[in-house]
């Protein structure tokens, strides 16, 4: 009795590569769930504290650059902070053109609270992103009066009465450096419901919250709408000059106060929210591009291998389960709808963060597919010169401008 032909030699080494392929992905996922710090956990909240005896005083510095849409909802909320030490306000209008400094200072009149000081930096210097110039002459601003502690947040993020309070307290009773939350994106058009806590679950993969917070871990981040940093800590580790060419300057501010021997934390917020709104997909996708890359330190070697993990672990376990169905492959559709179930399960948490239904958990892949499409991009426009684009600058890649130091 001959053997199968050709042809079906062809379809069962394809499906053998479909089988292989679905259990690739679905060991990849058994590491995730149980060995990446339980990323896909959101109980890491501020951590127990106790008010100190005396408070420390604080400058809150806040860069802004063309912010007059959101900055009704965002600074009044800082003016009225309920905390009992001294605290100052410093926003930094960042060559707006559209009255940023102006409206600081007329909401300032008509809200009262904490004292606020508006400034200018100019334009940044070579080498320096607008944000990172406009941080430095705040903390300027701010050393001045002898603070503390610095809270760098974004013009963006609306904070509770008792935010500061809060994070000062974690800060003193767990010795922290950096204590830092990750703010409540809005979530309100489709895409925003779509995209943006899958951003943050992300983030959380990349980044386990856990493994930031435990003594002796390599492990650093923070999230820049929010960081309570302790003056002396920012002195020690040169912040903001020490990463004055980043892009994303929250990680690289909690690396280096971690590399200098700093402690740091993070985790998800509670009375920390950004009111900035992205309704559609091009300004989701536009946030996210613009950065991917430059996570990736412009390294085409990396980007292949994102790439290739993000189809493995993401867009393999449907893929698998379709084609599986279709050649007749009970294994491939067993271990692809495994895989594809344990991914849904880590993502339920996170959407119950955000409060959205939880019939978006499978939709998952198609996410990440946005995603995968998304950090090519984001290479495809540095590779054109037109990375790191925000607000009508465009930065350069850290190696393409002269180092200062």
């Amino acid at each position: 009795m001959g053997g199968p032909g050709p042809p079906a030699w062809g379809r069962l080494r394809q499906v053998s590569a479909i089988v292989w392929s679905a259990a690739g992905s679905l060991a990849a996922w058994g590491w995730l769930l149980l060995c990446q710090g339980f990323f896909w956990r959101t109980d890491v909240r501020l951590p127990p504290s106790r008010d100190p005896r005396e408070w420390p005083s604080v400058g809150v510095v806040v860069p802004a650059r063309d912010e007059a849409a959101v900055l009704p909802e965002s600074l009044p909320s800082l003016l009225a902070q309920e905390y009992p030490g001294r605290a100052e306000v410093f926003l930094v209008d960042d060559g707006s053109t559209d009255g940023t400094g102006e409206l600081a200072r007329a909401l300032a009149r008509r809200h009262g609270g904490l004292p606020l000081t508006v400034g200018s930096p100019g334009e940044p210097p070579a080498g320096w992103t607008g944000k990172l110039w406009a941080v430095r002459h705040g903390i300027g601003l701010a050393r001045a009066r002898g603070p503390e502690y610095l809270l760098l947040t974004d013009a963006d993020i609306a904070h509770a009465p008792d935010s500061l309070r809060r994070l000062v307290a974690a800060a003193r009773t767990g010795g922290f450096d950096v204590v830092s939350q990750m703010a409540r994106l809005r979530v309100e058009s489709v895409w925003e419901r779509l995209v943006v806590p899958a951003f943050v679950y992300f983030f959380a993969q990349l980044y386990p919250f856990r493994r930031i917070g435990r003594a002796g871990t390599r492990t650093a981040a923070a999230a820049g709408g929010c960081v309570l940093l302790r003056a002396q800590a920012a002195e020690r580790a040169r912040i903001p000059d020490a990463v004055r060419q980043a892009v994303i300057d929250d990680v690289a501010l909690a690396r280096a106060v971690k590399e200098s021997g700093g402690r740091v934390w993070l985790g998800l917020a509670d009375g920390v929210d950004s009111v900035r709104p992205y309704p559609r997909l091009a300004d989701l996708w536009r946030m996210v591009s613009r950065s991917a890359y430059a996570q990736l330190r412009h390294s085409p070697l990396l980007l292949a291998g994102t790439v290739a993990g993000l189809a493995l672990v993401y867009l393999v376990p449907p893929v698998a389960v379709a084609a599986g169905a279709v050649a007749g492959s009970g294994a491939a559709v067993l271990l692809g709808a495994a895989a594809w179930v344990v991914m849904s399960g880590t993502y339920v948490p996170m959407l119950r963060y955000y409060r959205q239904p939880l019939w978006l958990a499978p939709l998952l892949p198609f996410t990440a597919f946005l995603y995968l499409l998304m950090t090519v991009d984001s290479a495809v426009l540095h590779h054109r010169g037109r990375g790191a684009a925000w607000k009508g600058r465009t930065y350069a890649r850290p190696d393409a401008v002269p180092d200062e130091g």
